[in-house]
């Protein structure tokens, strides 16, 4: 994760929550109280964000002392201690909600991701994620799926091509899109195609795509397709493809399968904070 980039925005966070100060705790502790905060989980799953507690906390005060007790990637159980935070009561409470938040929901992605690996059990698919993360959280929710055993489709619009049905039916087919923008791109910029039927398929090979996706296919015509594609050609199943069913696309031959289910629709792990 982009730790500059994470500071950057942990600080508007705070200062979202916090505005002019924590009217709550300013008032009752003194600054020279000092206490030591336990992070504890209240529910079974891999953990994630571990870091950003302190960076959540020295933007606060100088004087915290963090200590992690696991590590992001790692599975906690119920009541296991997590971190342990030193520092004055103030800083304490008035960054537990935004330490909270980002803890909770990037150990939620992980523990999901990790589900989702474990539930397709196929070392020659990598389980990645999409775009549906929530608008602000894409820096932490990708880094969680990463931690869950998952790995990162593209960013953003900017660092990858992918045609859909309106950019081709613009262009006149595949093959004009994609030489379009041959023409345009960078050569460290790939495209991928996005694919419904046979001829599709066949037409994303002759065009060059980079990567061939196969959206809202099934298992059985996912692996017909497959054998249409050269190896040197990265395939990609999408769309219409659950934890529910993920087992059924075990051993289709694609190189990954992409959930959106993984960030935007996801369960936060139960975490508290303990004074």
């Amino acid at each position: 994760m982009n730790t500059l980039k994470a500071k950057k925005m942990i600080e508007q966070f705070l200062l979202e929550d916090i505005g002019e100060g924590d009217v709550s705790s300013i008032h009752i502790f003194p600054m020279k109280e000092r206490s030591i905060g336990r992070v504890v989980a209240k529910a079974n799953g891999v953990i994630c964000g571990t870091d950003l507690i302190e960076v959540t906390y020295k933007l606060l005060h100088e004087d915290i002392k963090v200590t992690c007790h696991v590590a992001d990637g790692e599975f906690v159980t119920q009541g296991q201690l997590i971190a342990e935070v030193e520092g004055p009561v103030q800083v304490l409470l008035s960054g537990e909600r935004v330490m909270l938040n980002l803890l909770q929901r990037m150990s939620g992605i992980a523990t999901l991701t990790a589900n989702a690996v474990e539930t397709l059990n196929d070392n020659h698919i990598k389980i990645v994620d999409t775009r549906k993360t929530m608008p602000g959280l894409r820096l932490f929710d990708k880094y969680a799926v990463t931690c869950g055993g998952g790995a990162n489709h593209r960013f953003g619009l900017y660092d990858a091509v992918m045609l859909k049905d309106n950019h081709i039916a613009y262009a006149g087919s595949i093959k004009n899109a994609v030489d379009a923008l041959r023409h345009k791109l960078g050569h460290m910029i790939k495209i991928e195609v996005e694919t419904e039927n046979e001829a599709q398929v066949r037409e994303a090979v002759e065009a060059g795509a980079d990567v061939i996706m196969f959206d809202n296919r099934t298992p059985d015509e996912i692996k017909q397709f497959v054998t249409l594609v050269p190896e040197t050609i990265k395939t990609e199943a999408s769309g219409g493809i659950t934890l529910e069913n993920l087992a059924n696309f075990q051993n289709c031959g694609v190189d990954v399968i992409s959930l959106g289910c993984l960030t935007h629709s996801v369960k936060a792990l139960d975490i508290s904070f303990y004074l």
